[in-house]
């Protein structure tokens, strides 16, 4: 384990009742005061919440697209060789390169491809899994939305944090040390 996974995380969890409070929370903390390390905890997807983050698109769609690709190609390279090179049969006239009948067989390598190849590429961005993190609040995801201002952030002010949180109808802050 690395120093950064053994530490553990110190902040201000703010906890809210209902996901458009959080939303204005994450624009506030992320734009107003710059702070950079903000975590966002939610029991669903929100919207416009990432761009309130300021997050960037992610680029595992574009190891989806170009492994999907790969699995395409490999799924038709391998019915192509088995059809022609390593067992050549001349079945009612077709040819040996019958690319028609390889399309279902080649369709679902590129998904395959791509679907292993998206789960393990997510898995390795997320450096998951991740047994060391810790609980911040047992409730957290079931029924409730919060944000975590981590306290290592260059710009992060306690008492300003928690000013700009209790304009944006918090209703629990706790410090996590």
């Amino acid at each position: 384990m690395s120093k950064k996974s053994k530490q553990k995380a110190t902040g201000l969890l703010a906890i809210f009742e209902n996901p458009g409070d959080l939303v204005n929370a994450a624009k506030k903390i992320s734009g107003r005061m710059a702070i950079n390390k903000v975590e966002a905890y939610s029991p669903f997807p929100v919207h416009g919440l990432d761009h309130a983050l300021g997050l960037k698109r992610s680029w595992i769609p574009w190891v989806t697209l170009v492994l999907g690709l790969a699995g395409w190609c490999l799924g038709f390279i391998l019915q192509a060789w088995t059809s022609a090179v390593d067992w050549p049969l001349n079945v009612g006239g077709k040819p040996f390169v019958s690319w028609p009948a390889f399309i279902p067989v080649t369709f679902e390598c590129m998904v395959l491809i791509g679907g292993i190849a998206t789960t393990i590429t997510l898995f390795a961005a997320c450096s998951l899994p991740r047994f060391d993190k810790p609980v911040l609040d047992h409730s957290l995801t079931n029924d409730r939305f919060a944000l975590f201002v981590d306290r290592t952030d260059v710009n992060f002010d306690e008492k300003r944090v928690e000013e700009v949180l209790k304009e944006t109808h918090v209703s629990e802050i706790k410090n996590i040390l």
